[in-house]
């Protein structure tokens, strides 16, 4: 599953006068998909079914 959007991080890239390489997205897919498993299993733990800003 994808969570990031190739084109905005190009586009952040850019303006930052960067390129960014093809195995990038990967690793922030990966990455995303830590954070968002720690935040459920809080939501969970907390007897929630929300994810909210503080569980990350």
């Amino acid at each position: 599953m994808s969570f990031v959007v190739k084109k905005a991080i190009q586009d952040y890239a850019k303006k930052k006068n960067l390129q960014v390489s093809g195995d990038f997205y990967g690793a922030v897919d990966k990455k995303i998909e830590m954070m968002l498993d720690a935040a459920a299993k809080r939501t969970s733990e907390n007897k929630r079914k929300t994810l909210k800003g503080y569980d990350l």
